[in-house]
């Protein structure tokens, strides 16, 4: 079958049976939540059946050696120490972990953009008004061809009270890969410790976290990396790691950072033991051939789609994973409100689920490609459009 750039590959439609997607929508935003495989699902289906057999002992014995095994293996695959990666349930607890085990000092600074997400952002707002610090926000410029331009924005905001710096590998809103390695080094060298929320990153770039320079890097594997809901890693360096703590204080108190994350009370962790069946669907369908897929095919979509209606595609392929957010055609309201209810209208009328957000003075959707999306799925997003312009 014939991907976005007219090569044989294995993706395409025909993987469409193996995930438990509706087969009747072109879905568009496997970024938000994403769409495990079923054998991940069965995968934490017999992990549950297998400690429901006799709890006591899956519980108090079998639990958290398993649960290192999977953080090890998930550790190999970011290019990171398994002693420094802790399983938790999404990026946003890895953020408010950092966040609310730093001390801050009344004027403090911390420094944020305008595409941080917005549970970061609420986060950073909550521990701001609890200990005097103060969020500093940076406007990155959008759309934009000139990464550059991203790094200068930034660090005009760096100062000598930032305390902590958060930086987005992928925003959110823009769907643009940030030139991480960049604003980590400005934000080191002017004294600021780094949380990365890399949200979006596992699977749809690669990694190697001990490699940054970062003080924390928190991601989600439920979206690129196609694992089961409620899987996501906080990796803490070595300088921070004894002072990096839950925020469930239980039983592995003072026993060292992967003993206290692993045992916060007993919980549902069978999302996480599900993560080698995603991994070892990723090892079969060629990590490096997934990426080149979707990444192929969502700048063939991008570019298809703003030619069609006129407009821009936000940042350059260099800047582009597996997601771009492209400019709607005149015409629609630019309001918040607009943009969600045509958000809605697309996924209920037109059975094309994708977000729709307010930018730059228009909206914008934001595209999203896996293994299992053609470009025809995206011509129907045109088609949409076509019919629901004002």
């Amino acid at each position: 079958m014939s991907g976005s750039s007219g090569r044989n590959e294995p993706f395409g439609h025909h993987l469409k049976p193996e995930f438990l997607l509706d087969p009747e929508i072109a879905y568009l935003n496997h970024g938000a939540h994403g769409a495990p495989p079923r054998e991940v699902i069965e995968a934490a289906h017999e992990a549950q059946r297998r400690m429901e057999r006799e709890p006591s002992r899956f519980v108090e014995r079998e639990f958290r050696p398993r649960l290192r095994e999977v953080a090890a293996e998930l550790a190999g695959y970011l290019g990171a120490d398994g002693a420094n990666l802790a399983l938790v349930e999404n990026a946003s607890v890895g953020v408010n972990v950092v966040l609310r085990g730093l001390e801050f000092s009344p004027g403090d600074e911390i420094l944020i953009t305008d595409q941080t997400y917005g549970a970061v952002r609420n986060a950073v707002r909550y521990v701001a008004a609890r200990t005097g610090a103060v969020p500093v926000e940076a406007a990155l410029p959008f759309p934009t061809e000139a990464p550059e331009q991203i790094v200068e924005a930034f660090a005009r905001h760096l100062g000598p009270r930032t305390r902590l710096a958060i930086i987005d590998h992928i925003t959110s809103p823009t769907a643009l890969v940030l030139p991480l390695a960049e604003l980590v080094a400005r934000a080191k060298a002017a004294g600021a410790q780094v949380l990365v929320d890399g949200a979006h990153a596992p699977g749809m770039l690669p990694l190697a976290l001990s490699d940054l320079g970062a003080d924390w890097y928190t991601g989600n594997c439920h979206k690129w990396l196609m694992a089961a809901r409620g899987t996501a890693f906080l990796w803490a360096a070595e300088q921070v790691r004894a002072s990096t703590h839950p925020l469930v204080i239980s039983h592995g108190y003072e026993q060292g950072f992967t003993r206290e994350f692993d045992w916060i009370g007993t919980r549902d962790a069978f999302a996480q033991f599900a993560l080698p069946a995603a991994l070892a669907y990723r090892r079969r369908h060629g990590e490096a051939a997934i990426r080149a897929y979707n990444h192929d095919l969502v700048m063939a979509a991008s570019e298809m789609l703003a030619a069609r209606w006129g407009t821009a595609a936000g940042g350059p392929a260099t800047m582009t994973g597996s997601m771009r957010a492209v400019r709607l055609p005149d015409g629609f309201e630019a309001t918040a409100e607009a943009a969600q209810a045509l958000r809605w209208r697309l996924a209920d009328d037109y059975q094309v689920p994708v977000p729709v957000r307010c930018l730059a003075g228009g909206l914008w959707a934001r595209l999203s490609a896996q293994i299992y999306n053609e470009i025809g799925d995206y011509e129907r997003l045109g088609e949409a459009i076509a019919a629901l312009r004002p």
